[in-house]
């Protein structure tokens, strides 16, 4: 017995779905980018930079300072993205999520934690900017307008729809196995 295509599985209908694969659409918030896009679309808009971003080194376990000079740029979009993604997230937090494995020699490496001065010149960048504000619990948690700003930021880039609706096609394929059918994709 040979099983026939649901009705709602026509030529035109697989011929529909693969062009909706390849639309392209813009984000809504923060959370609908890629970190690698938000990052790289925020540290393109100018912020102060301070005086000393050349010949300071990020944590104690690097040997040298960072070779692109627009480190600081990246680090205050990282922070800014994990502060909408994390609410009260403070200095603290962001010393262990920069940090990383000091190298002891012969002895073992052990984590070690990023400079907190850096994330403390950051955030205060930020509450000027009016991203960031201090929660009385502890930490840093976004406000209104840096949410709005992010989103504005976030909504310029350009996402595959794929990426946004891949969750429906997926609940497509079950419903369509479900129904004794898979497709030719």
């Amino acid at each position: 017995m040979e099983k026939k295509a649901p009705p709602f599985l026509s030529d035109s209908n697989f011929t529909w779905l693969s062009h909706f694969r390849n639309i392209r659409q813009t984000a809504t918030t923060v959370k609908d980018v890629s970190p690698y896009e938000f990052v790289k679309a925020y540290s393109a808009q100018s912020q102060t930079l301070p005086h000393w971003t050349d010949i300071v080194k990020t944590a104690t376990f690097k040997e040298l300072a960072p070779y692109d000079p627009d480190w600081y740029y990246v680090r205050a979009a990282s922070m800014a993205r994990r502060s909408y993604l994390r609410q009260g997230i403070g200095v603290g937090g962001f010393r262990k999520i920069y940090g990383g494995r000091k190298r002891n020699g012969s002895r073992p490496p052990h984590f070690c934690k990023s400079s907190g001065a850096i994330a403390h010149n950051i955030l205060h960048q930020l509450e000027d900017m009016k991203i960031v504000d201090v929660d009385p619990k502890g930490g840093r948690v976004i406000i209104s307008t840096g949410r709005r700003d992010l989103d504005q930021v976030a909504g310029r880039i350009v996402v595959p729809a794929a990426v946004l609706h891949d969750w429906n096609l997926s609940c497509f394929y079950i419903l369509s196995f479900v129904q004794g059918f898979v497709g030719p994709f």
